[in-house]
């Protein structure tokens, strides 16, 4: 792969630097040049996100009562971050709990009657005209009327309870009812609430105080941004060559900062238009830069054609105007500037030659003019 053979090379290149015939360069230092074998490679363009972020919705309708802070202040997980206005929720509170005691009242009393029309039938009526022995005269009487095709005295009974059961159930029911709307509002009042999840910071708001907001609105934006990732789309011709825990070279757009990136997670599906693949890259602590800004991935190709490519240190560069070239030792051992086609850097020091050398040629490594100028 890309990066094990750069850092092959890297080894290879210190070690060419450090032999006995090719000692560490110094002004006018001859050098062979060696060649790696490069496959071919592409640069994506992806973006720096945070490790974690989310977006804070309206739950409740209301009007924003209170905002922690700004934009880049920094909170702990459990802080409240954003709060709407609860008045009328507490209001329905007030009325649900009113509600609840006539509930609990209404069964109390359900109760009562039906325990009475169990131990005392027929409503125990007591000031009736035959003092007190009104029940005992319709016991009486009825099974006179049931003889008569006048009624079921059993029946009768059997429906008197059901009636004052069904009345204690329907309490009970209410009762439940009114719990539970309680437990409606209470859920309410806590989504009027955003608390903070993990630390982090407010990375942007979208709303003020004061501001109306209904269900579903974004209101703020909070990030962990301790560490960072760069975000990129990989086209799915690409991914054979791109695994978990790889890691890959790569560009931030911050004076052009090269550091190593991490393959941290792969999305299991590709998007259905752009046919690519999400892939999430750590980014090492301490990194300038922040979440929104510029990166580029270099990503192999493993299907492309690998050829070997003349690799030459930087500092053997020289430059006429744009364009860059090497001085080179040619068969006559003379000094020779020749015009070069670069290609990709290679290891901390090194740059591929695309045309104008070739492996093995010799060329001058802090080479000077034939007047003794660095040219």
């Amino acid at each position: 792969m890309l990066i094990s053979k750069i850092t092959a090379f890297g080894l290879l290149f210190a070690g060419l630097l450090s032999g006995a015939v090719l000692a560490q360069p110094t002004q006018d230092t001859v050098i062979t040049v060696p060649s790696i074998p490069v496959g071919g490679s592409v640069s994506l363009g992806g973006t720096v996100v945070p490790y974690k972020d989310v977006t804070f919705s309206a739950q409740i309708p209301g009007r924003v009562e209170s905002i922690a802070g700004e934009e880049g202040d920094s909170f702990e997980a459990g802080a409240e971050l954003i709060a709407i206005n609860v008045d009328d929720l507490l209001a329905q509170r007030r009325a649900a709990w009113a509600n609840l005691a006539n509930a609990e009242a209404a069964l109390r009393n359900a109760g009562v009657q039906y325990s009475r029309e169990w131990i005392s039938p027929y409503g125990g009526e007591q000031n009736d005209m035959m003092g007190g022995m009104g029940s005992l005269m319709r016991n009486f009487s009825n099974p006179m009327q049931g003889m008569m095709g006048g009624g079921s005295p059993g029946y009768e009974r059997h429906a008197d309870l059901y009636q004052y059961s069904t009345r204690l159930e329907q309490a009970r029911s209410q009762l439940t009812s009114a719990r539970s709307r309680i437990e409606e509002i209470d859920a309410k009042l806590r989504d009027a609430k955003s608390v903070a999840p993990f630390a982090g910071v407010i990375s942007r708001k979208l709303v003020e105080v004061g501001d109306p907001v209904q269900p579903g609105q974004p209101m703020l934006e909070f990030a962990d941004t301790s560490r960072l990732q760069i975000k990129v789309e990989v086209p799915a011709r690409l991914m054979p060559g791109v695994k978990k825990g790889m890691v890959v070279p790569a560009r931030l757009d911050v004076g052009d900062v090269d550091i190593q990136a991490r393959v941290e997670q792969i999305f299991p599906i590709a998007d259905a238009d752009r046919h690519t693949v999400t892939v999430k890259l750590d980014l090492p602590a301490g990194v300038p830069g922040g979440p929104g800004m510029y990166a580029e991935v270099i990503i192999n190709d493993i299907n492309a054609r690998v050829r070997d490519l003349p690799v030459v240190p930087t500092d053997a560069l020289v430059w006429r105007g744009s364009l860059p070239g090497v001085y080179v030792l040619n068969e006559s051992n003379e000094r020779e500037l020749r015009l070069v086609r670069t290609g990709d850097t290679v290891g901390a020091d090194g740059i591929a030659i695309l045309s104008g050398l070739r492996a093995g040629e010799r060329i001058y490594v802090g080479a000077t003019s034939p007047s003794g100028e660095v040219p």
